[in-house]
């Protein structure tokens, strides 16, 4: 529990923070920025830099910001893994890019080269886009992922819901994952992200001091899957995200997996 203050001193604060965070992500962008740069010719290096990138800056955002954090199931987060995690404010990027392993690869919509810094060392990190508007293009962006994690060896990390969730709670989830769980045959560690909606919300730019709990949850075999019961492993991971969020985040109403095909 937090008090949810509005107050002039609560916003203020909340303005110092995001300022002082963003003077400092263009910070260690330009430097990494420049890495990268020089790394061109060997993108695997551009995507393990682009990880020590997101564990430098997403822990010193986190830092800046200051709100409570507890992280459990720890051990489970350095496996190589097809990681998922919920997505419901802007602050789950700063986590994601903290707490996944070196030698992950990204898997996020083509727009996202447009988010101030982000978006650019994004690109620059040699991590995947799809484009949302068109599946075929997406399903070829999938089979490439598949393709680069298997060669290189890489882990992967992919928000399920496709989108960020307005309100906290859980939306239903796409398929691309579990294509890429059938091509790679990785595990999946699901990442259970709590309190995040309430710190940050949708919209705003106040954050509050809201507790904030990383889950990992305990890696899950896909190397019995067959691509007939897709829908069958869609559910049974949602169900799983349910049992584990408190009751605010949960959905109104429990709904299927959305009809998509391309992710």
């Amino acid at each position: 529990m937090f008090a949810d203050e509005d107050g002039w001193s609560s916003v203020l604060i909340s303005w110092i923070r995001i300022v002082t965070c963003f003077l400092t992500m263009m910070v260690t962008t330009f430097i990494w920025a420049l890495i990268m740069l020089m790394l061109v010719p060997w993108p695997y290096e551009r995507i393990r830099q682009g990880n020590i990138y997101g564990h430098v800056t997403g822990r010193l955002m986190m830092w800046i910001l200051g709100n409570p954090m507890r992280i459990e199931g720890a051990e489970f987060s350095n496996k190589r893994a097809i990681y998922i995690s919920n997505h419901a404010s802007p602050l789950d990027i700063f986590l994601i890019m903290w707490l996944t392993p070196t030698g992950t690869v990204g898997i996020a919509k083509k727009e996202i080269i447009w988010y101030p810094l982000i978006g650019q060392i994004y690109v620059l990190a040699n991590h995947l886009r799809i484009d949302r508007s068109n599946p075929t293009a997406a399903i070829e962006s999938m089979k490439e992922a598949a393709r680069a994690v298997l060669k290189n060896n890489l882990s992967l990390i992919i928000f399920p819901e496709g989108t960020r969730s307005k309100t906290g709670r859980l939306l239903p989830f796409k398929k691309g994952f579990v294509h890429l769980a059938l091509q790679s045959r990785l595990p999946i560690v699901p990442m259970v992200l709590t309190g995040t909606h309430l710190a940050w919300r949708k919209g705003g730019l106040h954050v509050r001091p809201a507790p904030l709990t990383v889950k990992y949850l305990p890696p899950i075999s896909t190397k019995d899957w067959t691509a007939d019961k897709i829908n069958d492993y869609i559910k049974m991971l949602h169900d799983l995200y349910v049992k584990h969020l408190p009751e605010s985040q949960r959905p109104l109403v429990l709904e299927g997996p959305r009809n998509s095909s391309n992710s």
